[in-house]
């Protein structure tokens, strides 16, 4: 089984969506091995961020970020980062598949409801980030 990590957004929380896109996921298959509520500094979400520091979006995406709480969540399954990114949709809700979480939920490019590690080594990391390895481990 692979991991991956998946983040709901502010609007996903602020829009009482939580329980339909944790839904969407169970259903596809994943399994929850970790989750939390949080709230994000701007100094948190900044380092999460880093990747994106010199593009244009990086400081409205640490402002959204920051707007209210979060929820990570680590999930397990087969290929789970590939599949998790199908079940989510393109970035743009406009241009994702129906059916999809973005598709259902989301309401512009800039406001699109959940977080997708885009690779292994990054949902390793970015895992990390949130959870401990005991936190994960003691899941297992």
């Amino acid at each position: 089984m692979d991991r991956t990590l998946a983040i709901l957004k502010p609007d996903c929380v602020q829009n009482n969506k939580i329980g339909h896109v944790l839904q969407h996921l169970l259903d596809a298959g994943f399994k929850i091995v970790g989750m939390k509520m949080v709230k994000l500094t701007k100094e948190t979400a900044g380092e999460f961020y880093a990747v994106h520091k010199e593009r244009p979006f990086y400081a409205e995406l640490v402002d959204f970020m920051t707007e209210s709480r979060i929820v990570p969540i680590a999930l397990e399954r087969e290929n789970a980062v590939t599949e998790l990114r199908k079940v989510i949709g393109a970035t743009d809700p406009a241009e994702a598949e129906e059916g999809t979480v973005r598709k259902l939920y989301a309401e512009s490019k800039g406001r699109n409801i959940i977080h997708a590690s885009d690779s292994n080594e990054n949902a390793a990391i970015e895992l990390s980030f949130f959870f401990s390895s005991r936190e994960l481990i003691d899941n297992m």
